[in-house]
């Protein structure tokens, strides 16, 4: 299962605000909200809808290993020549709009 915070870093990663992911997900704004605070109520299809948006957008998602290797994550596919989104040091509560 993909967690609230992998959702978080795949969004940032990918540089989209709450209401791109919202819109290519199909999804309203506040659902994404929602999954994000980890309060989803057991929208499977909502989970899937976000997930293959966002893996649309270059990101795998990566499972959990054992407690050694980490925990679940995230990361971008091999891109060039594309936008790379928004860079870590500039990353604030304005790009969620």
């Amino acid at each position: 299962m993909i967690t609230a915070t992998q959702l978080r870093g795949a969004r940032a990663m990918t540089g989209m605000s709450i209401q791109q992911l919202a819109t290519a997900s199909g999804l309203p704004a506040a659902t994404i909200e929602t999954m994000e605070r980890d309060e989803q109520d057991g929208e499977p299809h909502a989970l899937l809808a976000v997930k293959q948006a966002l893996e649309a957008a270059g990101i795998i998602f990566i499972a959990s290993g054992n407690h050694d290797e980490g925990g679940p994550g995230v990361r971008l596919k091999a891109r060039s020549g594309i936008d790379e989104g928004i860079r870590p040091e500039n990353l604030s509560a304005a790009n969620d709009d």
